[in-house]
């Protein structure tokens, strides 16, 4: 029982081993080389995706601290404008209320020279109407008639006293 299958021919060997070399060259040349080429390809494309993604690592990383450094300046800013503007605020009010203050000064001041003023002409307004009703009284006392030009001359006469009295 010789069975054909386990039984060594060494044509078929030989013809085996042939077609294998030769199947193995037309492998080798055209399909081995070009996988090849695409896989080395495709591994240089993986490579320098790989660069990429970690120079864009690299370059968020730079920018979030960039982006921080700008916020926390702006931050500084901002806070430096508001302190100024409170600040400035302050002066602001301050000057005003100075402002105010003077104003009401002066005020009070025109006010008390309007009213010594006024005091100074009603009381010598008072003095002259006196010195007026005392000629006139004194006029009817001695029954006589004075021209006006006599009862100028006493008023400023009694004027010139009155004010030589209150200046002693």
């Amino acid at each position: 029982m010789d069975n054909p299958l386990v039984q060594p021919d060494p044509g078929l060997f030989f013809w085996t081993i042939a077609v294998f070399l030769v199947l193995l060259f037309l492998l080798r040349k055209f399909a081995w080389g070009p996988l090849l080429a695409a896989l080395e390809e495709r591994k240089a494309g993986i490579r320098k995706s790989l660069d990429d993604a970690d120079t864009a690592k690299r370059e968020l990383a730079e920018l979030q601290s960039t982006t921080s450094a700008l916020i926390g300046k702006a931050r500084t800013e901002a806070d430096a404008i508001l302190s100024e503007a409170r600040a400035d605020g302050a002066k602001i009010r301050q000057e005003l209320r100075d402002l105010a203050q003077q104003e009401a000064q002066a005020i009070k001041r025109d006010a008390q020279q309007q009213i010594q003023l006024e005091r100074d002409r009603t009381v010598s307004e008072l003095r002259r109407e006196a010195v007026e009703l005392s000629v006139m009284i004194a006029s009817k006392l001695i029954r006589r008639n004075l021209t006006q030009e006599d009862n100028a001359a006493l008023i400023d006469d009694a004027l010139q006293q009155v004010d030589s009295n209150r200046l002693q």
